[in-house]
């Protein structure tokens, strides 16, 4: 059974993770290697629980409970009693692949291990491990107290058993699942991001505005949230990130990153997370950049 969840990446992700599953009374260890993220990650869980108190979605015990089920760390050995671990750094394929591999010898031999990559093959992350068949793709929509969906991917090592376990851990985390398979960006990425990046095509060739899109979009289409304000707030660097995985993996050349979206990204305007994007946050009303 699985009790004690492991989630490495203390980021907007990780912390969601680590709410949400700490809420539906899992035990916690939420590693990074930077403490300062870890302390702004516990704040943000605890605002954004408190929040839930006072909108009475959740009553004050609940609150307090989950918190105490959660407990920070840097050393990839504090998950030696983990059965469940979670890989939730930055969509790096290096860097996944870094955390994936140290941690052999540093877990139980039949610890699961998922990864809550947007993108990057399970397959091919799998093998980073020493245990394909309990390996697969736990992907969390952001942000993920809020959204109910996770997506399922079966790596082609991925026995049957870890995919009924891992289903079961994210129905008790109040989620609704649906099953992918092992192709770049599965289900929901491969259908928005491509959207997002035409979107930013459009601004690039004077289509329309950033504002003009955007209400396009919210008004015509009905979308809750603007193509270019929703890039802001996935990140462009995942916006590209996840773009290139599509173009290099179907080879495409409708997948192709708008050079637009890599010259904002050159320019570390990623979005809300660094205050200026498609729109600049530094005042109290989002303003467009361009």
């Amino acid at each position: 059974m699985i009790e004690h969840i492991g989630i490495i990446g203390a980021g907007q992700m990780g912390s969601g993770i680590a709410h949400v599953a700490a809420l539906n009374g899992f035990t916690i260890t939420l590693l990074d290697i930077d403490d300062a993220v870890l302390q702004a990650a516990l704040a943000t869980i605890h605002k954004n629980m408190s929040r839930q108190v006072r909108k009475q979605m959740i009553d004050q015990a609940a609150c307090d409970g989950a918190l105490a089920r959660i407990k920070t760390g840097a050393s990839i050995a504090e998950l030696k009693e983990a059965d469940l671990v979670i890989e939730a750094a930055a969509e790096n394929e290096a860097i996944k692949k870094e955390i994936l591999a140290s941690l052999k010898g540093n877990i139980k031999p039949d610890t699961i291990i998922c990864t809550n990559t947007s993108s990057i093959s399970v397959t091919r992350l799998a093998a980073s491990t020493d245990r394909p068949g309990l390996f697969m793709g736990m992907h969390f929509m952001n942000p993920v107290p809020m959204m109910e969906l996770v997506e399922l991917v079966r790596g082609i090592a991925t026995d049957a058993d870890t995919y009924e376990q891992v289903r079961d851990v994210a129905v008790k985390m109040g989620k609704k699942t649906a099953m992918a398979e092992d192709f770049p960006a599965f289900i929901v990425n491969r259908i928005l991001l491509p959207m997002i990046n035409e979107a930013i095509y459009a601004l690039y060739e004077g289509v329309g505005t950033v504002e003009s899109i955007d209400t396009a979009m919210r008004l015509g289409a009905h979308h809750p949230m603007g193509p270019l304000q929703l890039a802001d707030f996935i990140g462009l660097d995942t916006c590209h990130a996840i773009m290139q995985v599509l173009y290099e993996g179907l080879a495409d050349s409708k997948y192709r990153p708008c050079p637009l979206l890599a010259k904002y990204v050159e320019a570390d305007w990623l979005g809300r997370k660094t205050g200026r994007g498609f729109y600049d946050y530094s005042g109290e009303t989002p303003v467009p950049t361009r």
